[in-house]
């Protein structure tokens, strides 16, 4: 089986970590993996339950164990029906639920069905509702020898505290651009040719998304890029009073609303940066941020991420992506310096 940190470089040292804990056996029974959205938590966490459920992991003794890819459990493993790994990630509410959570509880408090160990892991467990959260603390409090949790958080996403201090933390970087630009054409480069992106779309892409490959291959590939472009061409329309709020706010709704925030979410962070003299991610936007930089305060950026978290709450609650986005639409216009009359 191929070790998942030659796939995707950036992952090796949270992967040799877990190496380390196994070959040595004190691996945490919870863990915390912490990175930006798209630079592979997901893959990273269910290499981890392969070589946790293989039955003859190679290289024990080079202290550098994977899973061997030929046993009963990596066989099951690759074709998805392994009974002993399970994924709980956000519904349709945009949040990991408690009777998914209870759903664990039972799976951690059973007996492996087919090998000597199981896997939970909880992709987005920075969204665990409430009482989700509260459930999931009783699990993690009385933790059993032949279950291992993996939490998937994202970067500036919080977690509860009190979950935080159950699990040990490890944190995944970014990739630099040339590591993420050769992963991201080494992937598209299985694609059909007259569906490969062209090089300016795939430098759009990594662009828009911080460099993170999974999330950059999935903008290269998607819609995402035509519905940014449209968005922001109808955000500088709407700035500059050329279209009422509507009109602008319904470009937003066709991204949707979890898209829509984290465009706004960027553009609010790029403002603070610009503020401070440093620069856009967003380079599309920068023009237009750059102008709001000279006559904004610091405060007023910080302002409109927290409008953003505020809004992101509330899609909890399925808000409307184009009432969201024509609240935030009218407090970034509110940023726009005032004309004064001539004298």
């Amino acid at each position: 089986m191929t070790d998942i940190a030659q796939d995707m470089p950036w992952l090796l040292r949270a992967w040799q970590t877990v190496q380390s804990r196994v070959a040595e056996d004190r691996l945490p029974h919870a863990l915390i993996l912490v990175g930006e959205c798209g630079v592979g938590k997901r893959s990273w966490a269910e290499a981890v339950g392969g070589l946790l459920l293989c039955d003859q992991p190679l290289g024990r003794e080079a202290g550098q164990p994977i899973a061997c890819g030929r046993c009963k459990q990596c066989e099951l493993l690759a074709a998805a029906s392994h009974p002993d790994i399970r994924i709980y990630a956000p519904e349709k509410s945009r949040m990991v639920k408690v009777d998914q959570v209870r759903a664990l509880s039972s799976f951690a408090v059973a007996s492996p069905q087919v090998a000597h160990h199981k896997v939970a892991i909880i992709d987005r467990a920075d969204q665990l509702n409430i009482n989700a959260a509260n459930a999931l603390l009783k699990t993690l409090e009385e933790p059993l020898p032949d279950v291992t949790l993996i939490l998937l958080q994202e970067s500036g996403r919080p977690v509860l505290p009190t979950i935080r201090s159950r699990c040990q933390t490890l944190t995944v970087p970014v990739p630099g651009n040339s590591e993420a630009n050769q992963w991201l054409l080494t992937r598209v480069k299985n694609l059909p040719e007259d569906t490969q992106p062209s090089a300016d779309v795939l430098a759009k892409a990594l662009m828009l998304a911080g460099n993170a490959p999974r999330l950059a291959l999935d903008y290269a590939t998607g819609d995402f890029i035509g519905l940014r472009d449209t968005a922001l061409d109808r955000f500088k329309d709407f700035m500059k009073s050329r279209i009422p709020v509507g009109e602008a706010a319904k470009a937003f709704k066709s991204m949707g609303l979890e898209d829509t925030l984290w465009l706004f979410e960027t553009w609010a962070a790029d403002l603070a940066r610009l503020i401070v003299g440093g620069g856009a991610r967003d380079a599309d936007a920068a023009d237009m941020l750059g102008f709001l930089a000279k006559t904004t305060p610091g405060w007023r950026a910080h302002e409109l991420l927290d409008m953003v978290k505020e809004s992101r709450a509330a899609g909890v609650y399925n808000a409307s992506p184009e009432l969201e986005a024509s609240r935030l639409l009218i407090a970034w216009q509110k940023l726009m310096p005032v004309k004064r009359p001539a004298a």
